[in-house]
């Protein structure tokens, strides 16, 4: 029997290729309702991420600028999403 091994998706640009990253490492993750990226705020999670970056940037590119974009990319994100209504 032939095995294979889980691919990842295609990615086409460096910034999905970010937030792949951050989301495979459990920095970020989707609002459930309206699907909005929203940062965990959790360090470690950070950490994994940007090591993530360094050791397998995307082709091509450099592993600092790997880690640049992540970077970036979390700074962008909030910790809400801005079409869920604020809680009372």
């Amino acid at each position: 029997m032939l095995m294979t091994k889980e691919r990842r998706p295609a990615i086409r640009t460096l910034r999905g290729w970010a937030i792949d990253v951050l989301q495979e490492a459990g920095a970020i993750h989707e609002c459930e309702e309206h699907g909005w990226a929203k940062d965990r705020a959790d360090p470690h999670a950070r950490e994994r991420a940007l090591d993530l970056a360094r050791r397998d940037p995307l082709p091509g590119v450099s592993p600092a600028d790997a880690v640049a974009e992540v970077r970036e990319v979390l700074d962008s994100i909030g910790d809400t999403c801005p079409e869920c209504l604020p809680e009372a």
